[in-house]
């Protein structure tokens, strides 16, 4: 009995170790139909939630929303979050007259929230097209970041960010970039205004909405501000991982 248990471990564990002295040889199509598997999941993956949350309804992109959850498994893969359950987007791709800010909670596949959000003044006026990393720039970082505490500032209840993009947004607690409740955006102000106003480079909320999306997204969740610029896109280091 001792002889055949051996021998058909012996078996298994050839079975095994071969592929894995392919893949290490870097055996092309092994890797290239691993790639592929992979990136076929992923991108039935992302249908399906983006059907079942109904984003299409609510105006956001699946390409944003393709974007967005690449990245979050990202930080989730390297234990960057705690609150795992949530996925912010801000599409600036949208016109800031429109309620480009999107509240996710992935389990429960809802949305949370659907609401308007700033983005920084030199970064264009009704469309956002440019963006810097920058002291003092007063432009919107685009790219991922990790939700952490908040505080009582100048704009009331305000949440701190850490910017996760070398290069994109990682000055982004030197910059004083947080989420933020102001009158400056949201219906109230677009009655007498063509579009909501701008920031110094904080996503801003509505004043009245202010305090339950940072209670929704605060201690670690991942928020990704996202623009279809073909910098960041290429070069990214979270997208392109």
């Amino acid at each position: 009995m001792r002889r055949i248990l051996t021998r058909g471990l012996l078996c298994v564990m050839v079975a095994f170790v071969l592929p894995v002295n392919v893949l290490k040889a870097g055996n092309p199509v092994t890797t290239k139909s691993t790639r592929a598997s992979k990136a076929a999941a992923f991108a039935e993956e992302v249908t399906n939630l983006y059907d079942q949350i109904d984003l299409k309804e609510v105006g956001l992109t699946k390409k944003a929303f393709e974007y967005a959850l690449k990245g979050y498994y990202y930080l989730l893969e390297h234990h960057w979050l705690s609150k795992t359950n949530i996925l912010s987007i801000c599409d600036l791709s949208q016109s800031s007259r429109n309620k480009r800010l999107y509240i996710v909670d992935l389990e429960e596949k809802k949305v949370l929230v659907n609401t308007y959000v700033a983005h920084g003044h030199n970064s264009g006026m009704e469309y956002a097209s440019s963006f810097s990393n920058s002291p003092s720039s007063h432009k919107t970082s685009l790219g991922f970041y990790v939700t952490q505490g908040t505080y009582y500032g100048n704009n009331g209840l305000s949440l701190k960010m850490r910017g996760m993009e070398k290069g994109f947004n990682d000055r982004a607690g030197g910059r004083n970039i947080v989420v933020h409740g102001s009158e400056y955006v949201g219906p109230d102000f677009l009655q007498m205004n063509k579009f909501c106003g701008r920031s110094y480079g904080c996503p801003a909320v509505p004043a009245d909405e202010s305090e339950n999306i940072i209670d929704l997204i605060k201690e670690g969740s991942c928020l990704f501000i996202y623009h279809p610029t073909k910098k960041y896109i290429s070069r990214s280091k979270i997208l392109n991982s």
